[in-house]
């Protein structure tokens, strides 16, 4: 393949990062052992486990968030069905379509795309292999071969930001987001209703780490944002921006002010710095993407969108040995506020909604 002189040096990195992609799965799906997700060997491409295809964006397995909460789910599946896992982490958003592709191509029997930046590529996939099954987290991809799984992170931040309006002492709360992006925005809107209803006086500060997708893998951009919201008043910060979201962790540990905390996001983040996270919420990713793995193990497969809330705890928030006592005297104004939102009493503000009735232009 040729390139001509004028493509960008952005573009070549782009290019290469594509090319290395397909090699490395190429090499890593014609191989006839290799180590599976336990440790141990798996089996040759005609033996009968299981196979799935896992595709994460650039923060990687290990950003203990988003995209470590989809890990554990399959290594549950692992653990419970005896399937295998292989998982690739893209390099950008170009490589999202071959990584999908390749995992199809080789005949997995389930493919399962991380993130609402690969809503794209799938429905660029999955029409032309309709005997694999697909599944993707936080995108509606209308397909008879693909299960979209859609979360209300609008009512457990709406919870959140009432804990942190409840707890704030200075009247001043702070929101650090991956990239601007509807789906953060739902958060954010829903965090400072939440804030706001607990305390009218309440100030949200809010920023994001930035504009592509290196935006979730930037820990020292998300530290120098929570720094500067901590030196504007800010006494509690939620995050939600993925292998960024540690940086905003670190500011929060390394604060001389002792009553500075933060807010987990995806998994439960509480261990990260114990007794500096009031809490986390939960966005249980882990719960769904085993779900729909047991469903293609035992053929019961179903397309369509699901969604996940407050009603069936697929959010919700934290609550451990590391931050009980943080919560435990707001536990049960939390409790009866739960209680009124799965009962409808309470109508959180979805800024997908808002979207929508928008008067177009």
């Amino acid at each position: 393949m040729r390139m001509t002189k004028s493509l960008s040096r952005t573009g070549v990195r782009s290019f290469w990062g594509v090319v290395f992609l397909i090699v490395g799965l190429s090499i890593g799906c014609t191989k006839k052992s290799s180590t599976d997700a336990q440790g141990g060997q798996d089996q040759d491409e005609s033996g009968s486990k299981l196979q799935i295809g896992l595709v994460l964006d650039k923060g990687g397995k290990d950003d203990k968030s988003f995209n470590t909460a989809a890990w554990e789910g399959t290594q549950r599946a692992v653990r419970e069905l005896g399937v295998k896992v292989k998982d690739v982490e893209a390099p950008d958003d170009a490589a999202f379509e071959p990584a999908i592709r390749t995992f199809a191509e080789r005949g997995l029997p389930l493919v399962i795309s991380v993130g609402f930046a690969q809503a794209d590529a799938l429905k660029k996939v999955a029409p032309q292999f309709p005997n694999t099954k697909f599944a993707i987290i936080d995108a509606q991809v209308d397909a008879p071969n693909v299960a979209s799984l859609m979360f209300a992170e609008h009512e457990g931040s709406y919870l959140v930001g009432y804990l942190a309006g409840l707890a704030s002492s200075t009247k001043t709360v702070g929101f650090v987001g991956g990239m601007e992006t509807a789906l953060i925005r739902r958060f954010l809107v829903a965090y400072e209703a939440g804030a706001r209803a607990a305390n009218p006086q309440v100030k949200v500060l809010h920023n994001f780490v930035g504009i592509n997708m290196t935006a979730w893998a930037n820990p020292t951009r998300g530290k120098e944002l929570a720094l500067t919201q901590i030196g504007q008043g800010a006494d509690i910060i939620f995050q939600a921006a993925g292998a960024s979201g540690l940086g905003v962790f670190d500011a929060i540990a390394d604060t001389k002010n002792k009553k500075v905390y933060g807010i987990g996001v995806d998994s439960n983040q509480n261990w990260i710095k114990p007794g500096k996270i009031m809490t986390s919420m939960l966005k249980r990713v882990d719960v769904a993407v085993f779900d729909v793995i047991r469903e293609v193990a035992s053929q019961k497969f179903v397309p369509g969108v699901r969604s996940f809330g407050l009603k069936d705890k697929g959010v919700d928030y934290a609550v451990d040995e590391h931050n009980r006592k943080l919560i435990e005297p707001h536990q049960a104004k939390l409790e009866k506020l739960r209680e009124d939102i799965v009962a409808g009493k309470i109508q959180v503000p979805d800024y997908y909604l808002q979207m929508k009735e928008q008067p177009k232009k």
